[in-house]
């Protein structure tokens, strides 16, 4: 179990992101044609602890495998990618998009016995589950001493 030190300034981060989320999806949506700046946008991740390992999953709709990119670096593991804004018919109006679309970046602290070489990840039904194995624990060993 990895203990957390309480930092009032992070729950006040929180708090902020949160707003800020909420005051970002009031906003009207920009569509990419009239060339106005796509709101940055970042999926809901949850993650889970087994025995064996630990599990990220990330609630990616619409996004593609070949858009998303998985990489750990320096005991952090970032998923980022990019959700297109793609119009298939050019005669229907859109009236109002509140889907959020263009590139966004995950980042996590992994923990200190997450085994980084053995990591894999899948994507299916717009869910990427990223699988973190555990290292296996070194067992103390019993060491006889023959006394001379």
């Amino acid at each position: 179990m990895t203990l957390v030190n309480w930092s009032p300034l992070r729950e006040l981060d929180d708090i902020f992101e949160r707003y800020n989320r909420s005051f970002r999806r009031s906003l009207p949506a920009a569509s990419a044609e009239q060339g106005a700046e796509v709101v940055q946008w970042r999926p809901v991740a949850n993650i889970s602890e087994t025995d064996k390992e630990y599990i990220i999953k990330a609630e990616l709709p619409e996004v593609e495998k070949k858009d998303v990119q998985v990489t750990v670096q320096e005991g952090v593991i970032t998923i980022r990618g990019e959700r297109r804004y793609e119009r298939s018919d050019e005669s229907e109006k859109q009236h109002r998009v509140e889907s959020f679309y263009g590139s966004f970046a995950r980042s996590f602290s992994l923990p200190a016995d997450a085994d980084e070489q053995r990591i894999r990840a899948e994507s299916k039904d717009g869910i990427l589950k990223v699988y973190i194995p555990k290292a296996e624990a070194v067992r103390p060993q019993q060491v006889e001493i023959q006394v001379k």
